[in-house]
């Protein structure tokens, strides 16, 4: 059986909203990591499926905006917050201030990108207010370098 670093997690004892580098691969060239961007408790909290599809949106375009190698970003299936995956090697600390920075930003938008019938698959499924309400409950609560402890 394969195995699956997400379901080898321990999701009873995390304490969100956390970044963490979830895992890395390499072919003795490039380097990719993989972050989990944990922005909600597993199994006491999820977010709208309105909220997480518009929060994909601008963390795609705006993450870009603050740090290089970004491959993806994509919502967990869970919906508790994302996984990005970037080339080249960097620190959880530059992505939890690269994820402030835009968190900030996105309290403050009123444009949210991509979200007509050509460029988006589910047009109809978005809510600024609720990602925005979610920005900042994360924001509040402070992201922790560490998924087992809350340091902030």
């Amino acid at each position: 059986m394969a195995r699956v670093e997400s379901f080898e997690l321990d999701h009873n004892t995390v304490k969100a909203p956390y970044v963490r580098l979830a895992g890395t691969e390499t072919n003795g060239e490039a380097l990719i990591e993989k972050y989990d961007l944990r922005f909600l408790q597993p199994n006491e909290d999820e977010l709208p499926t309105a909220a997480v599809h518009t929060l994909e949106h601008l963390l795609a375009v705006n993450l870009r905006d603050h740090l290089e190698g970004i491959i993806d970003i994509s919502p967990m299936g869970c919906r508790t917050g994302f996984y990005m995956i970037m080339w080249n090697q960097h620190s959880p600390q530059e992505i939890r201030d690269a994820l402030v920075k835009v968190l900030n930003l996105i309290v403050e938008t009123d444009f949210v990108p991509a979200v007509s019938a050509k460029e988006c698959g589910n047009y109809k499924d978005h809510s600024l207010f609720s990602a925005q309400e979610y920005a900042k409950i994360v924001l509040e609560k402070g992201i922790s370098l560490d998924p087992f402890e809350r340091i902030l």
